[in-house]
């Protein structure tokens, strides 16, 4: 996808996400966590600033095995999952990050709309 198409997409998801959850238009990291939850899969509750920053760890690392950069490797006694590097990810500039991690967030969220 060029940079313009994933923008686009991008400011609608924002929409879609903002009037779901009636909150304002959400950033990557409001993104990023709720994939979190997602794929944690324990429903929205309160979690603590250690537990939001480890959600939006397991959200990259799911995001990132798209393109075979992790891989999980199971979940824990609580049910957290964990994931392994396993390919060294290419140093990109801010921008490709922002590009590459909106252009995986899109493509998440367009699988789980898609499946509604």
């Amino acid at each position: 996808m060029k940079p313009s198409e994933i923008n686009a997409k991008w400011k609608v998801l924002q929409e879609r996400i903002s009037t779901e959850f009636e909150s304002d238009f959400p950033d990557l990291k409001v993104m990023l966590f709720l994939i979190g939850v997602q794929e944690l899969g324990k429903g929205p509750k309160k979690y603590s600033k250690r537990q939001k920053e480890e959600l939006m760890h397991i959200a990259t690392c799911r995001l990132l095995s798209e393109m075979g950069f992790y891989e999980l490797e199971g979940l824990d006694q609580d049910g957290w999952p964990h994931w392994k590097l396993v390919k060294a990810i290419p140093p990109y500039t801010m921008l490709e990050q922002e590009m590459l991690m909106k252009s995986l967030i899109v493509s998440y969220f367009e699988d789980i709309y898609s499946s509604d």
